[in-house]
């Protein structure tokens, strides 16, 4: 079977249609438009605006993310809690290493499959909850409480959505 080889003169085969107009400087999406870049510098200033809630407790906010999962359900796998955290265990690993230098937390083998790796609360953990408890920032964020429990159950509708529609472009 014969294939025939790109000349000067071929359209690449990803080219565009020839009726799409072309990118203007004044048509060009500007950053302000792209909803992915408004919501990653929303999470940037969640940091920054949590910053000064967690240093008190000694926790960046990821750290304080993982505790709240184990708030919320103790005795995870590291596999578990990174589903739920949407982090990778090479990313988590270091996280849960530093929370139990700190005494918050415990890891161990399962007894069952030592390849398996639990984390739970030690009693300074589960103490931990008590002073952060009311740390939040539904009033920093100037969003009236039931409009603040909306926008985040859409944000949780968009994120799912994108994380279903690109699962097919993960297995290939």
């Amino acid at each position: 079977m014969a294939t025939s080889k790109p000349t000067a003169t071929s359209k690449p085969a990803l080219s565009k249609p020839a009726t799409s107009k072309p990118v203007t400087p004044k048509s060009a999406p500007k950053l302000a438009d792209f909803l992915c870049f408004a919501i990653y510098s929303a999470n940037l200033a969640y940091g920054r605006a949590y910053k000064p809630i967690l240093d008190p407790l000694g926790l960046t906010y990821t750290q304080y993310i993982a505790l709240v999962a184990l708030w919320e359900e103790d005795n995870q796998t590291v596999s578990q809690l990174g589903e739920r955290m949407f982090l990778e265990s090479n990313t988590l690993t270091p996280i849960l290493k530093k929370l139990e230098s700190l005494g918050y937390l415990r890891r161990r083998r399962d007894t069952d499959d030592e390849r398996v790796v639990r984390v739970s609360l030690t009693e300074a953990g589960r103490k931990l909850r008590e002073r952060a408890a009311q740390r939040n920032l539904v009033k920093a964020s100037g969003f009236p409480p039931e409009d603040f429990v909306r926008l985040q159950k859409e944000v949780v509708r968009l994120r799912d959505n994108l994380l279903k529609a690109t699962k097919g472009n993960e297995e290939s």
